[in-house]
């Protein structure tokens, strides 16, 4: 087996998703930006005072070490822009979770992200101009708009049954 990784835009719900997956499949879970928070505190606040290129170094490192790992991993909407990272996805099943954005700025209310100064507007260039790197490492891709949790849940599990690491 190996690590189940989770990658696509902020707000697509890939903690939602991750948790249920791990649990659905008797794996643990781990968000990779909660593993950032807990050792370096809040991500908006290292943004500011670190800035993003330092924040990417240590993302790099914390989604390296969890990747040896038998889990479901949330990666940060971001952590495709590192080489390395695109690199290392290749001894992990990648499950890209697409989205039409409909649903995301209710999701994104709220949630201190350094890189939506402009709220939507933001979102929707960023997540263009990451939409290619999440489908080159991705091996399978699951569009969120339009099903509920169990719904993408089944999609990601049936992905899963035809690789053979599983």
């Amino acid at each position: 087996m190996s690590a189940i990784v989770l990658v696509g835009p902020m707000g697509v719900g890939k903690t939602t998703i991750g948790k249920k997956l791990a649990k659905s499949l008797g794996l643990p879970f781990i968000d990779t930006d909660q593993v950032f928070v807990a050792d370096h505190g809040p991500i908006s606040d290292f943004f500011e005072q670190q800035g993003e290129e330092k924040f990417r170094e240590l993302e790099e490192s914390i989604v390296t070490e969890v990747l040896t790992k038998d889990a479901v991993v949330a990666t940060g909407g971001g952590s495709v822009l590192s080489d390395h990272i695109r690199a290392e996805l290749s001894i992990a099943f990648v499950v890209y979770l697409a989205t039409d954005g409909r649903h995301i700025s209710s999701r994104l209310s709220g949630g201190g992200r350094p890189l939506l100064q402009n709220g939507l507007a933001d979102w929707r260039r960023i997540y263009e101009s990451r939409k290619s790197l999440y489908e080159e490492v991705a091996d399978l891709q699951v569009d969120t708009s339009n099903l509920p949790l169990a719904g993408i849940i089944e999609k990601i599990r049936e992905g899963l049954a035809k690789d053979e690491r599983f």
